[in-house]
């Protein structure tokens, strides 16, 4: 009986490290061509202070961010399920389930804090107002999304590197 259940561990571990690494590798992905490429190009543009970029800007985050909450929910999930089939939960198991739960939490933070934030401080609520200069409170909520974007692909990029390395 044993054998059975030890063959169908090995079975099931390399999907769930798959699955993992999957989530993590669309996620960072995702989240570094947002980052570098497609905000800059607007920012570049002077899109960031035309009328309709809250309402925009608003579409396209709510959007990634639940894609960001699904694949944050995988993960962790993922991880406590190898750390169980690992049978002794080890010190980087424990370790690589709460940093899957900092990423959650960033996620939550991102979905349900900052962006409603900062898409109600840029909402231009005069139609025929010209177009206004960014709020001053759009930087400090932009530094706080860029701290814990940093924190995020640096705990996103650890968490791969022990999936790949088969430690978790």
């Amino acid at each position: 009986m044993t054998a059975i259940t030890t063959s169908r561990v090995e079975s099931i571990r390399p999907r769930w490290q798959a699955i993992v690494m999957v989530a993590l590798i669309f996620w960072l992905s995702g989240s570094l061509i947002i980052d570098l490429l497609v905000m800059p190009s607007l920012y570049i543009s002077g899109m960031m202070i035309s009328p309709d970029f809250a309402a925009a800007g608003n579409l396209m985050f709510c959007g990634f961010n639940r894609v960001e909450l699904i694949c944050s929910g995988l993960v962790t999930t993922g991880l406590m399920v190898l750390s169980d089939l690992a049978g002794d939960f080890g010190k980087r198991s424990r370790t690589a389930i709460i940093l899957s739960l900092v990423l959650l939490t960033i996620a939550l933070i991102d979905t349900y804090g900052l962006t409603p934030q900062m898409s109600a401080l840029g909402m231009q609520l005069n139609l025929f107002a010209d177009a206004a200069e960014v709020p001053a409170g759009m930087n400090l909520l932009h530094q706080g999304y860029f701290v814990l974007e940093a924190l995020k692909l640096a705990v996103g990029a650890t968490l791969l590197g022990w999936c790949y390395q088969n430690q978790v």
